[in-house]
């Protein structure tokens, strides 16, 4: 099977210098060298994006540049598979945003990177991107997925939980899809979700990411909610809840969403199912009509408000959204 790669910048491909690390290692050669004797020696591809994007300034734009650029390779042979080289700061981000523009793109996508550039004496980067290329060929993995430290997992269900770790990722609330070894170990294939056709590219909007903490007040949430944003991510206590004894708070929330903005409650916690109305601290907003993420990660709640408002959605239509699966990112109620 062929693979197309798309290399979008990150630790993965640069050099050190005098001012840190840049972009400028020979990637190609090297993952010439990677496959050359294998299956896959000459079965790949490799492209670039330019600019280059060092993921820590990516944005909604760079995600649709991907997209674009995925999408292009695939009408050129739609028999291959990808892997997307892409720096760990915003990956699980971006690996998210990918899952929901392409559930109609029929072909596997494979997002890796590495905690070291890949001339570093025990750099993480050939492992992780010859994983990349087995899941990638396996035929056992759908729509978008994110390998790394040895293992599989689905794209939107991914988080990084540590800066400098070879596992530096993490699936909190699933299984991981596959763990390497010989053989590899795969789970079950997740529920898909209901996908989304015909998708309209990512645009910028306004979307303010907001943790609670002890001793909050009104004025400042109203502060940092002045102008009003495009839709709000509160990230709240435990199932959700928040400081509802803080006078104003709850009104002010309701006052938000009554002004056409959608306000989504995800969990401070990394494991965690967001159970709006669980306890009557988190009740009020339930009833002020603020929607909960669900087990989605911050990364899957953030990309998904950022395509639904990039699909024309706002306020209670996006809400109505967020608790419907596109691509698998939550788990849908079974009552």
């Amino acid at each position: 099977m062929r693979v197309h790669v798309t290399y979008t910048g990150g630790t993965i491909g640069m050099v050190d210098s005098p001012h840190g690390l840049v972009p400028g290692a020979d990637l190609e050669g090297w993952l010439a060298d990677l496959v050359d004797g294998t299956e896959l020696g000459h079965g790949i591809t490799l492209t670039a994006l330019d600019p280059l994007i060092d993921s820590s300034n990516a944005t909604p734009e760079s995600w649709q540049a991907i997209i674009d650029g995925l999408r292009r390779h695939h009408a050129e042979d739609p028999e291959q598979a990808f892997v997307v080289l892409h720096g760990t700061d915003t990956m699980a981000y971006t690996s998210a945003a990918l899952s929901y523009a392409l559930t109609d793109l029929g072909a596997p996508v494979v997002i890796t990177g590495s905690q070291l550039p890949l001339g570093f004496v025990g750099s993480d980067a050939a492992p992780n991107v010859t994983g990349a290329l087995r899941a990638a060929t396996s035929g056992r993995v759908d729509g978008v997925s994110l390998f790394f430290g040895h293992r599989v997992l689905a794209g939107n269900r991914a988080t990084k939980t540590s800066s400098w770790a070879f596992k530096g990722f993490d699936s909190p609330n699933v299984a991981p899809l596959a763990m390497t070894g010989a053989p590899w170990q795969w789970s079950p294939r997740p529920e898909p979700g209901c996908g989304w056709a015909d998708a309209e590219p990512y645009r910028r909007h306004d979307v303010v990411v907001i943790d609670l903490a002890p001793g909050i007040t009104t004025a400042r949430l109203r502060a940092m909610l002045t102008p009003l944003p495009d839709a709000v991510v509160l990230r709240a206590f435990g199932v959700g809840n928040v400081p509802s004894e803080e006078p104003g708070l709850t009104g002010l929330i309701e006052e938000v969403i009554g002004a056409g903005v959608a306000v989504v409650v995800a969990s401070q916690c990394h494991e965690a199912e967001v159970l709006l109305g669980h306890y009557e601290a988190g009740d009020a907003i339930a009833r002020a009509g603020a929607i909960g993420s669900r087990d989605m990660t911050l990364e899957a709640t953030y990309a998904k408000v950022q395509f639904l408002l990039s699909q024309g959605l706002r306020g209670k239509e996006l809400s109505a959204q967020m608790g419907r699966s596109i691509a698998g990112e939550l788990t849908e109620s079974r009552g």
